[in-house]
């Protein structure tokens, strides 16, 4: 396959799976194991992330214009970036501490990948199904122990293949939220989550990256721009309509799928 397929491809998947409950990383590690397709440094596989976090600045722009110019005044918007920081900061003391064992072990291991995502998916089929009346209908006015608890959550991520979204939904659903705003927070959440981590990648990689391939990395940034743009517009109304199931199993038959992949390439 041509790169700059490959990079198209990369980049839809990258938009399409970051903010849906099915794992971008774990998705795009199999796709790059099996397409053979590993960037120098990966800064292809770094910087296409930023691709799909400005489509959530884009669609939230007001919003976040609003929250860091009223924030001073606003009690409310001062509380929400509060409970922002709270949710973030287990992201940033666990992803910090065992930073080298997620990216040298973790992530070199598709078959850890494959059995998150097989998992991920019977747990939200689980989910989908418990009769929980929820409490918290407003993600600006959790309790402050509810953020810090799906922030908590988040962390279950770092495992690829467990889906940074799937985690703080589920975690939000589990502590009482309802679907619609659960998501909408975890699109907040992912903005500091998700940066810090590009950033963190980059600091790290700096000696490695490689910019000769500006044009491909470019038509995947670009594709991880507009699928992630679809996908958030769409994400909240259909999660509030049809529930997890349509994503849990698109996680199993992922999973499944990479597993037959790693027995038949012998990748176990």
């Amino acid at each position: 396959m041509a790169d700059w397929l490959i990079a198209i491809l990369m980049g839809i998947v990258e938009g399409l799976t970051e903010f849906i409950p099915v794992s971008s990383t774990g998705h795009l590690l199999l796709l790059g194991h099996f397409l053979g397709f590993e960037s120098t440094g990966k800064t292809f596989e770094i910087v296409i992330q930023l691709g799909a976090l400005l489509a959530i600045i884009s669609i939230y722009f007001k919003r976040l214009i609003y929250l860091a110019t009223r924030w001073p005044v606003d009690a409310e918007a001062r509380r929400f970036l509060i409970g922002l920081l709270v949710a973030f900061i287990p992201a940033v003391i666990i992803g910090f501490a065992a930073y080298d064992f997620i990216k040298q072990v973790l992530f070199e291991t598709p078959l850890v990948i494959c059995v998150a995502l097989i998992v991920g998916g019977f747990l939200l089929l689980w989910l989908d199904r418990i009769k929980k009346v929820p409490v918290y209908l407003d993600a600006d006015k959790y309790p402050l122990r509810v953020y810090l608890l799906i922030g908590l959550f988040q962390c279950l991520a770092m495992i690829p293949g467990v889906s940074r979204s799937g985690a703080t939904i589920a975690g939000g659903l589990l502590l009482g939220t309802d679907k619609r705003s659960a998501a909408e927070f975890s699109f907040f959440l992912a903005l500091p989550t998700m940066g810090s981590a590009v950033f963190w990648d980059l600091l790290q990689n700096r000696a490695n990256l490689n910019f000769d391939d500006i044009g491909l990395i470019v038509i995947g940034f670009v594709s991880a721009f507009l699928a992630g743009l679809a996908v958030v517009k769409f994400l909240l109304d259909f999660v509030s309509k049809r529930g997890f199931g349509p994503f849990a199993w698109w996680r199993i038959i992922a999973g499944v799928a990479g597993l037959i992949g790693l027995a038949v390439t012998g990748g176990f």
